[in-house]
């Protein structure tokens, strides 16, 4: 009966993904179908066709569909699609054909498998291949977003590399609203584009507010007036981090309910705190940040979307610094129920600074572009590809418990057995703050702590201190109760058994150094799904 749950739940959540009419639109802080009202989150990966070739990158390990199919199997619905400016503004490189420009790199082997794989492409022009992967993934239920990533063909991003702020070398304002303009009409009437993006991380020594506001709404009008059934993705300055300014002078732009803003999460800035400092302190820090500079647009009276256009991390699993991170950018994500964009689907690239065939190491794929990298990461993402919050939806305010390491979520099975595992169940709590009990919606039944190293159960005495719980560190990651001595006891899941919940000693709330607090990191989801 369970696995028939679960297949039913999985299911359900594929056929709410693709079960929509086009375009989109918002209202408030969230992005709707735009015929129904009904909440369509946008759970994408990135697929680069920006660098020096310009062809979408992987077109020679197998056929369009057969990338397509990994991608909805992986749980994606989105794929957020790059794009250099000159190739839609300058005739030297959009009359190149797919062929021609792989010869100029001399990428034989890439050549000879575009020809086996995806022959179709060969000879066609840059622009007209550009568009028939477009094609080919909307005929496979994707939806996308096309992303104005640099003018020139180049990787990004350098401080200094000419593509970062208006007026740069390689970024005159009116050939990159020229190229917005061509991108829109190229893609008007094609429903699978649901989102053009503007510009990617606008960064650099000339970058200031007033060049911002008046080329990002120049910009905005030029999509809209081409292409209204788009929406028109904003985004800030430094790198994509800073939204900051628009709470004291707004954008001033809705076009028709068609502005959702952008952001960029990466563990870049702060590697040595997050290798070096108390991580209850660093996560808080990062988090309060992301909420100052960007996550505050999705709040009050001029409440709008707002999507983690880029994050990620290595998914060899050696770099310390990004699994911090992403410990501490997985619940801040899934409390907001954010929209979002993965770095990164290509597991590698035709020819990327100067070398032909590197690895991309954030790619989900392995380097054959075959099977996943990492299936335990995907598990992780599955509580951020569920839609989590319905604005449409009458059901009462629960939450979810989910354990940031694992990705798990706490759940219950049969009368008492409380266990770790996937966030496609969702046992539904009630807590009603700090020092209040964890409750099963809809019982009498709550969570009680039993002693240290020993797993939680479930009670009616929800009037004692092991029932009692409150958040206890910087974090606010480290849920606890009490036993009798008045010792904190905070709930945990190690990597040696993800499903065995149970509470010790709180680790690491007093910020003690060289202390990992990460296996006792669980965050309250609030959800309102039926």
């Amino acid at each position: 009966m369970k696995t028939l749950q679960i297949i039913l739940l999985i299911f359900l959540s594929l056929f709410g993904a693709f079960c929509y009419s086009l375009p989109l639109s918002t209202r408030g802080r969230w992005i709707v179908d735009s015929e129904t009202g009904r909440r369509v989150k946008l759970t994408c990966l990135n697929w680069v066709a920006h660098t020096e070739t310009m062809v979408t990158e992987g077109l020679h390990t197998q056929p369009i569909k057969d990338i397509a199919a990994k991608v909805t199997s992986m749980g994606f619905n989105c794929i957020r699609l790059t794009y250099a400016t000159f190739m839609w503004t300058r005739p030297d490189y959009s009359n190149k054909t797919v062929a021609q420009s792989l010869d100029s790199f001399n990428l034989t082997q890439a050549r000879e498998g575009i020809a086996r794989n995806n022959p179709q492409l060969l000879n066609l022009s840059l622009q007209d291949a550009y568009e028939a992967v477009v094609d080919e993934l909307g005929a496979n239920g994707l939806m996308l977003v096309l992303d104005n990533h640099v003018s020139k063909p180049m990787w990004c991003c350098a401080r200094k590399d000419g593509n970062g702020f208006f007026g740069d070398m390689f970024f005159d304002p009116k050939e990159w609203i020229e190229g917005l303009t061509q991108v829109a009409k190229r893609f008007k009437g094609k429903p699978q584009v649901v989102a053009m993006s503007m510009r990617n991380e606008i960064r650099g020594p000339r970058q200031n507010l007033p060049d911002w506001y008046k080329n990002m709404r120049e910009g905005a009008k030029a999509i809209h007036s081409t292409n209204p059934d788009v929406l028109v993705l904003v985004s800030g300055l430094n790198f994509d981090k800073d939204l900051s300014f628009l709470s004291t002078t707004p954008f001033g732009l809705t076009l028709d309910n068609k502005v959702v803003y952008e952001a960029h999460w990466y563990s870049f800035d702060f590697t040595q705190q997050w290798q070096t400092q108390p991580l209850n302190r660093v996560c808080r820090q990062r988090a309060d940040e992301f909420q100052r500079e960007a996550a505050f647009l999705i709040t009050g009276d001029n409440a709008a979307p707002l999507i983690i256009s880029e994050f990620g991390v290595d998914l060899r699993g050696v770099n310390q610094a990004d699994n911090r991170y992403f410990n501490c950018l997985l619940p801040t994500v899934a409390e907001k129920d954010l929209d979002w964009a993965l770095w990164t689907l290509q597991a590698s690239y035709y020819y990327r600074e100067g070398k032909a065939g590197p690895e991309e190491v954030y790619s989900v794929l392995d380097y054959n572009w075959d099977k996943p990298r990492d299936p335990k990461y995907l598990e992780r993402l599955t509580i951020l590809q569920q839609t989590i919050q319905d604005p449409n939806s009458t059901t009462l305010s629960y939450y979810l418990i989910v354990h940031t390491e694992s990705g798990f979520c706490v759940n219950v099975e049969g009368e008492d057995n409380v266990h770790g595992s996937s966030c496609r169940e969702r046992t539904k709590w009630s807590h009603g703050g700090d020092g209040w009990p964890i409750r099963l919606v809809g019982g009498e039944l709550c969570l009680k702590a039993v002693g240290d190293g020993v797993p939680v159960t479930l009670s009616t005495d929800c009037k004692s201190p092991r029932a009692t719980w409150k958040l206890v560190s910087d974090s606010r990651l480290h849920v606890a109760a009490k036993d009798e001595q008045g010792n904190s006891l905070c709930l945990e899941a190690t990597s040696s058994n993800y499903s065995s919940i149970l509470t010790r000693r709180c680790a690491c709330v007093k910020n003690e150094a060289n202390c990992d607090p990460q296996s006792q990191w669980f965050k309250l989801v609030p959800s309102n799904l039926s």
